[in-house]
């Protein structure tokens, strides 16, 4: 058997494991969307099996009953507050961090990124005094602005790396033409990670929008406060769980999360590319 025979076998290998790994993660989705278009009935006695009907009426009773509208702006509210305050806070402090190296910095640097490794279930409970403390619970503004806690460390580490490939010299031309530290990073700096900030913003999004343990801790209340992915929690009740529904409305918040993805995917690709070529 020739070199190029065996390659071509070992790549047909890893695309049939890649296959059956993505069925692994795409049939509990398939199964989420068969189920939101059965009837009750049909949902508690056989989960796998078709629907014998399509009923698209139960995305309509969702709609209407969860108030779709408002709880799609709420989240929309709440994600454009969270990554707008990663996006700026985040690349600002990865170009100052890469830019002026010290051991101050490298200390900073620690103290940004090592939040990443603790998790949250560790510290909501003091989370949710504190933010009770100061008002910042119950709000859709005050969720966007927590997000940012979260997101930065992250956010910094990616913006980190790849401002290691930017020339330390088009900052001194910037500097000889009379800019400032934050007009070179507003005009000079920031256009150049376009690729790598779509990578942050399609994670966030993906993160922010679908959501459920902060926005319960946070927000769990009206529909002027609630988010998508927690008001589907409103149809599973201790005694009677509306399944269908529950599907229904799963379905429904997800979907604009998973639109967004599809058409920035490209970026996600690109900025790690463009990152590890200049690198």
């Amino acid at each position: 058997m020739s070199l190029k025979q065996k390659r071509k076998i070992k790549r047909s290998v890893l695309v049939i494991i890649m296959m059956l790994l993505a069925l692994v993660y795409v049939y509990p989705i398939f199964l989420m969307c068969i189920n939101a278009v059965k009837p009750f009935g049909e949902v508690v006695t056989d989960v796998i099996k078709l629907p014998s009907k399509v009923e698209w009426g139960n995305f309509s009773y969702v709609i209407e009953k969860m108030q779709y509208g408002k709880l799609f702006l709420n989240t929309v509210q709440i994600t454009v507050i969270g990554i707008a305050g990663i996006i700026v806070f985040s690349s600002l402090a990865a170009y100052i961090l890469d830019r002026k190296q010290n051991k101050y910095t490298k200390i900073a640097r620690t103290i940004i990124t090592t939040p990443m490794l603790i998790p949250f279930q560790t510290i909501m409970i003091s989370l949710l005094k504190v933010m009770t403390t100061i008002h910042f619970s119950g709000s859709k503004i005050g969720l966007g602005i927590q997000y940012w806690g979260f997101g930065i460390p992250m956010a910094t580490f990616i913006f980190y790396n790849f401002m290691k490939t930017i020339p330390g010299e088009i900052d001194e031309s910037a500097f000889i033409d009379g800019a400032g530290t934050l007009r070179t990073y507003g005009f000079v700096i920031f256009p150049l990670l376009k690729s790598v900030t779509f990578t942050v913003i399609v994670i966030d999004v993906m993160w922010i929008w679908n959501d459920f343990l902060l926005p319960l801790l946070m927000v769990n209340g009206s529909n002027d406060t609630k988010t998508l992915v927690l008001s589907a929690y409103s149809f599973v009740g201790q005694f009677n769980t509306q399944w269908h529904y529950a599907m229904a409305a799963m379905v429904l918040a997800i979907l604009p999360s998973v639109i967004i993805f599809v058409f920035l995917q490209k970026y996600i690709v690109e900025g790690v590319v463009a990152g590890a070529v200049k690198g």
